[in-house]
Order: C-alpha cells, then sequence, then structure tokens
C-alpha cells in the first residue's frame, strides 16, 4: 500500500520513558520520519515536538482501576488518528486505541509485541482484576490486527501459542534496535569511582526494573557464589510491588553484609554515566526469566561489553553463545510464570558462567569487542525502520 501518514500509539514517549518498549518507540519514531509522516499520540504530557500529541487522563476516571484509566485514554486517542492510512500501536495499553482506530476509520492496524500478559500473570499483584481487562484487551487487538510484529522469533513462538486463533502468516519478526551513536564506550573512571565502583576490581552489572520477570533475586544469590574481589553493580529501581522491592531489599542488605563491592543504584542515571558504567563492567547480566529481546543488552553490546544472559525468550538471538557473551540455561515451568523448575540449578548455572567469564577478563574484552560489531551490523535503527515499512507495504484494505 502507498504511505502517507502513520499514526504511531504508545504509552511511554519522552518525558515519560521507562522501559524497553518506550525506547523502541522513540527510536522507531525517528528513523521512519526519514522517509514518512509519523503522528505519535502518546499518554500524559509530552515533549513539545513537532506531530506529537499527549492525552492526559480523564478526570471522571481518576479513582479508577488503572486499565479503566488507560482505557479512557484510548478513546481520545483512536478519535485523533482519523486520516491516517497506518495505526501502529505499542503494548496493550495503547491496543485498544489501535483497534478502536481500526474500526471507526477502517484504517489497517499493526501491533508491535513487546510483551505478552499471559506470560506475566505477577501483574495480577499490581492490577487486581484490571489484569484480567488488560488480557482481554490484548487478546482482542492480537486476533483483529492487520500485522503483528514480533521483537523476536522467541516472541513469535510465544504469540502463536498465547494466541492460537491467529494466522500465524501476519505474524513477522522485527528485532529491537540500538542507537550506535548514542550508545558507546565512555572510559571514565572519575564517573564510576563517583558512583561508589571501584574500576580496577572485576564487576558485574545489572541494569533494570524491579519486577519478578527480569530474575534480580536469583542474581542475588548467585552472587554469594562469585569470587570475592567481584563487585556486583545494581543499576535497580522502578519496583512493580512493595512485596518485591522488600524481597530484593533484604537480600542486597544480605549480601553486603557478607561481601564488599555490592553498589545498588536506585536512581536513573544519565546516558553518559550509565555508558561508563557499563564500559567499565567485566560483565554485563541479564538474568531475566522473561524477555522478549531485552534493548538492554544491546546497549551493553553497544558499550563494548559481553553480556551473560539467561536462555529464554530472544535474549539468545541477541547473545551469540561463547562470541559475545554466555547463555545460561533455563529450564523453565509452562504454566505462564516462567520460574525455573530448579532454582537452585539455576542460580548455581548462572554463578558458575559469571565466574567463568569474570575470571578471565581478556576473553571477556574480546567478547566485548565482538559484541559491538553485532550491534553494528545487525542491530541498527535505519535497518529496523526499513523491515517496518516492509510490514507497512505489505498491509491491504
Amino acid at each position: 500500500m502507498t504511505l502517507v501518514r502513520v499514526d504511531v500509539i504508545t504509552k511511554e514517549y519522552p518525558p515519560n520513558v521507562y522501559g524497553g518498549a518506550g525506547v523502541h518507540v522513540v527510536e522507531l519514531v525517528k528513523a521512519l520520519r526519514e522517509s514518512i509522516d509519523v503522528r505519535v499520540r502518546a499518554f500524559g504530557r509530552v515533549d513539545d515536538e513537532a506531530g506529537t500529541t499527549g492525552y492526559p487522563d480523564i478526570p471522571a476516571l481518576a479513582s479508577a482501576n488503572p486499565t479503566l484509566r488507560t482505557l479512557g485514554t484510548d478513546l481520545l486517542a483512536a478519535q485523533d488518528v482519523a486520516g491516517a492510512d497506518v495505526v501502529h500501536s505499542h503494548t496493550w495499553y495503547a491496543n485498544a486505541a489501535g483497534q478502536l482506530a481500526q474500526m471507526l476509520h477502517d484504517v489497517p492496524h499493526v501491533l508491535t509485541a513487546h510483551s505478552l500478559e499471559p506470560l506475566r500473570p505477577w501483574k495480577a499483584e499490581q492490577l487486581g482484576g484490571g489484569y484480567r481487562v488488560s488480557s482481554w484487551i490484548e487478546r482482542q487487538a492480537y486476533e483483529t490486527a492487520d500485522a503483528v510484529i514480533a521483537v523476536s522469533d522467541g516472541m513469535r513462538r510465544d504469540i502463536l501459542r498465547s494466541y492460537p486463533g491467529i494466522d500465524e502468516a501476519k505474524v513477522s519478526v522485527v528485532y529491537n534496535g540500538i542507537d550506535l551513536d548514542a550508545w558507546q564506550p565512555v572510559h571514565d573512571d572519575e564517573i564510576v569511582r563517583g558512583l561508589g565502583i571501584d574500576p580496577d576490581r572485576p564487576s558485574v552489572v545489572f541494569v533494570g526494573r524491579i519486577t519478578r520477570q527480569k530474575g534480580l533475586p536469583y542474581l542475588l544469590r548467585a552472587a554469594r557464589l562469585l569470587p570475592a574481589d567481584v563487585q556486583l553493580v545494581l543499576c535497580a529501581g522502578a519496583p512493580d510491588t512493595p512485596e518485591i522491592m522488600a524481597q530484593v531489599t533484604g537480600l542486597v542488605h544480605e549480601l553486603q553484609e557478607e561481601r564488599t563491592g555490592v553498589v545498588w543504584i536506585d536512581r536513573i542515571l544519565p546516558r553518559r554515566e550509565l555508558s561508563a558504567v557499563l564500559t567499565s563492567a567485566t560483565t554485563f547480566v541479564c538474568p531475566s526469566i522473561y524477555e522478549p529481546l531485552g534493548i538492554v543488552n544491546l546497549e551493553a553490546m553497544a558499550c563494548g561489553v559481553p553480556v551473560v544472559g539467561s536462555g529464554t525468550g530472544g535474549i539468545p538471538e541477541v547473545v551469540a553463545d561463547g562470541l559475545t557473551g554466555r547463555i545460561v540455561p533455563l529450564d523453565q515451568a509452562q504454566d505462564g510464570t516462567g520460574t525455573p523448575t530448579d532454582p537452585d540449578r539455576f542460580v548455581r548455572d548462572l554463578a558458575g558462567v559469571l565466574t567463568d567469564v569474570v575470571s578471565d577478563p581478556g576473553l571477556a574484552a574480546l567478547m566485548g569487542r565482538a559484541g559491538r560489531m553485532r550491534a553494528e551490523e545487525e542491530f541498527s535503527w535505519s535497518r529496523i525502520a526499513e523491515r517496518t515499512l516492509q510490514v507497512y507495504a505489505g498491509l491491504r484494505r
């Protein structure tokens, strides 16, 4: 089809970007605007940017369940899609707006899957009955969308398993990307020391939200088995629930009583500071039990750091085992929780692989350089935008 205008609907957009889905939308929009008109419709206040509209919560729903507040915002955004050639929604928050716009304006609906509600059952702890609403929204949108984009082959398999009624021909894979100019090695020992990290000691760095899917409790248990001179640096915040925050806090305090070099940074670091922390690391670690792809792994690779990641979701598609890092085997329950079938074994295996990597800094450095090369060759945003445009071009109305 001939494209003139694409409307992108998203919960996250500057200044409100807190996860990988938000980063994806920002960078994809920037790359797509090189060739087509892209209008962004985002939740809440947005930065002053041409072609971008923010939609505040509806005051009458201020005390409602978060899923109902989401639907209120979706109604406002869907109305304004009139005149677009394609509407492209990201995450369940925006999926209802995409589906409503599809029906209201007879416009093709494309959605990108960054996660799946059936594979995040712990969200019921946050949303209560709203989790049933978000799951319903997602299912309806996926089954009626004109095209579904998965950010990895692993995610594509999860989509078809979770929603078997979907025609698999309409599910394409388009990876997440990385801004290779913004993310690159930053060698700055002064920044690192200022954050409480000793650049002369080996270190394992974790970056992520405190949520069950990120597997942080398993990492904290594995850290007890690492060599005594290895630092553990946690750039972790934004807990999903008070319960997971309490669990992580307790484990960190126990670890700090047992060993030195346990550094917890609970604020969002500016990109230069985070790049310096990553660049100083001996290895980055991604112990997730659910990870469709993991932009944070690409950020580490772009900074020239090897990645140790769990063998789940899209991580093995990003991290070339033995070349740009290591993959830790992970057998998981198939009940939607992703819980390791043998948690103690996963903890031991994670500790063993991390120990192997930090014990050979020369090899770790070589894997880090290979990771940067892989990011440049496979994950540039220009390539991601080109592939997305191909999905749009294949739509029929």
